[in-house]
């Protein structure tokens, strides 16, 4: 299951699990401005790719999506990322990022728990976050750490930073199966065209 699976960093994923794999995919998105359904054009008819139009907070939803497919993995992408339109305005941040990671895992933590021994051995939750909840290096030649401290400076890097700490209490209290990852930035074909590079790209064009 991956959320978050119509955007751009999502679709890449979709299309290389089916590209490349034998896994089925079930892409959940509520398709909000920065999606791209035409970025999922090559893979939309495979009988391994499942299409769900869902809001990540919405409860229900997600409750009949995991009883209906029974996933044994999620990669939890969606996410607001603009950090422009986070200092206009945080709500959307502040609903989509925290309250939808919370929604997510409390979902899939019930529905972890219904696993017999051998499927729950093997569940993974896998979070995808930003190297923005760190800061900004102070000096040229600079690395950030897995243990460097939290240092968010803008709403959505502290929403992110929020989520993390959410998906980190669940693996602590509850012993979820969960890990996090702290990518920078990317860019590539399908990038919605508010992102650096592509704005360039389309300005110089």
């Amino acid at each position: 299951l991956v959320s978050g699976g119509s955007g751009f960093i999502g679709s890449a994923l979709i299309r290389y699990i089916i590209n490349n794999t034998q896994d089925s995919v079930i892409n959940i998105d509520k398709l909000t401005y920065a999606a791209n359904q035409s970025a999922l054009e090559e893979v939309e008819n495979n009988p391994r790719y499942v299409f769900e139009k869902v809001d990540i907070c919405d409860l229900k939803a997600l409750e009949r999506i995991f009883n209906k497919y029974q996933p044994d993995a999620v990669m939890h992408l969606a996410a607001e990322s603009h950090v422009d339109r986070s200092i206009l305005g945080a709500a959307d941040f502040i609903q989509t990022n925290i309250v939808g990671t919370y929604t997510l895992l409390e979902v899939a933590k019930n529905y972890w728990h219904t696993l017999d021994e051998a499927k729950k051995t093997t569940f993974r939750f896998h979070h995808i976050s930003t190297d923005e909840v760190y800061g900004s290096l102070e000096e040229e030649g600079e690395y950030f750490y897995e243990t460097t401290p939290y240092d968010p400076h803008s709403p959505y890097s502290a929403s992110k930073a929020s989520s993390d700490m959410l998906v980190k209490s669940y693996m602590d209290t509850y012993k979820f199966p969960a890990n996090i990852t702290n990518c920078s930035n990317n860019y590539g074909p399908y990038q919605f065209p508010e992102k650096l590079i592509p704005l360039i790209i389309n300005n110089a064009l």
